[in-house]
């Protein structure tokens, strides 16, 4: 690859279900009006659980309304996210894979925390607590974690690379920038990302609940009465091209993923590092040419536990200095909950919306900010403003980092 050139890349398509309802559109009106998805947890075990809050997706959600009745059965339910929020983005996209060999140049790639979470529990639950002697026949290709990623393969007859990347909770972004390296480089032309989960299954909400770290109310990032996260579940999906490839076949282009960082805490498992997080900022803004003073609009990681928020508060100030007290900074996991691996794609539909309608999307459920958070949160209420550039932050367990930033469509 040495001499070739580096790509831009633009993003020509998005979908997702989320907690705020069915598509991209949904879920962007529904940031923009401040509204709160989370609510009581409806779950068979719900009377089991500590844990009485969640951010779901609609029980009105049908998978068999958008997916084949022959794939149905292969699919956990972070597929059937997966595939939905996929039909919606390359609609979107208008591309069409059979054409010129293009599905030979389309990379697949979808990041997800836990995988298929649900069969995973569904099938322990019937091995150890009703004793059964079997497993259901189709349980490895519904749980492993490429599943997603493989069924949008299958779908469209894309044979470009295809894989899984699971970081936590920044498996979304770590896979977009995955993807956008991919097209840079000229190992695909196409590729469609972003990140799915469900995982609000009994297992994995007991776990949670043992790390002491969820709300008992609601999500309220940077707040000073903020109790812990609160999880969600949804996918967030993406057609990306080479800038050149979407303005030759005259695509609109909804925003340019001009750059991005990773970087490691190497410090602790589960506590945060602003110096960690800073880092990947710096490298998000060189990679994508930008100043700091040049970023109007940060989507914060903003989970609503007391270090995240403390922490990356710190870390922005490191990675912007003065320029940190002009940002606007939201938290939107207020809103859709936190979706784990697929938070930093929900939040990507959040950045591609305040680019392309210089709207940004509040901090819901901000009543009094912490003082150790100093920075415009946006509390509340969307707030109208020009918005040039915008970086996404994802940072997750382990001392994983990755942040996108976009620059509006050329």
């Amino acid at each position: 690859m040495q001499g070739r050139p580096v790509r831009r890349v633009a993003i020509t398509g998005m979908g997702a279900i989320s907690p705020l309802g069915v598509g991209a559109n949904a879920l962007w009106q529904g940031l923009c009006e401040g509204r709160s998805a989370i609510g009581p947890l409806q779950h068979v075990d719900a009377g089991r659980l500590r844990v009485k809050v969640a951010a779901q997706v609609p029980a009105s959600f049908d998978p068999a309304a958008n997916i084949d009745e022959r794939t149905l059965p292969m699919l956990d339910r972070t597929s059937e996210f997966a595939l939905h929020a996929a039909r919606e983005a390359v609609a979107q996209s208008g591309l069409d894979f059979a054409s010129n060999g293009l599905g030979l140049r389309t990379a697949v790639i979808v990041g997800t925390g836990v995988g298929g979470e649900t069969t995973q529990d569904e099938q322990s639950r019937r091995l150890y607590g009703e004793n059964s002697n079997r497993a259901h026949p189709l349980t490895i290709v519904r749980l492993m974690t490429n599943a997603s990623a493989s069924q949008i393969s299958i779908a469209w007859g894309l044979r470009g690379p295809t894989f899984a990347v699971a970081s936590a909770c920044a498996s979304a972004n770590h896979a977009i920038i995955q993807a956008a390296q991919m097209i840079r480089w000229g190992l695909a032309d196409v590729a469609i990302t972003g990140g799915t989960e469900a995982c609000l299954t009994y297992g994995a909400l007991r776990a949670w609940e043992a790390m002491r770290v969820l709300a008992d109310d609601t999500c309220r990032p940077f707040s000073v009465n903020r109790r812990g996260l609160v999880l969600g579940e949804g996918a967030g999906i993406f057609v990306l091209e080479s800038m050149e490839h979407a303005q030759a076949r005259g695509a609109t282009i909804l925003a340019e993923l001009a750059g991005s960082g990773m970087t490691a805490d190497a410090t602790d498992i589960v506590m945060p590092s602003a110096d960690g997080a800073a880092s990947a900022m710096r490298q998000a803004l060189d990679d994508a040419g930008l100043a700091p003073q040049d970023v109007d609009y940060i989507n914060a990681h903003g989970t609503g536990t007391q270090a995240n928020d403390v922490t990356e508060t710190k870390a922005i100030h490191l990675a912007f200095g003065a320029h940190a007290d002009r940002l606007a900074v939201s938290s939107t996991k207020s809103m859709h909950g936190h979706a784990l691996g697929a938070s930093g794609a929900l939040e990507l539909v959040a950045a591609i919306g305040a680019l392309r309608d210089n709207v940004v999307p509040p901090t819901a459920n901000l009543d009094k900010v912490d003082p150790a958070c100093d920075l415009d949160y946006v509390p509340n209420v969307a707030r109208e403003m020009p918005v040039r550039a915008v970086l996404s932050n994802s940072f997750a367990f382990g001392g994983l980092n990755a942040v996108l930033a976009l620059k509006r469509a050329p």
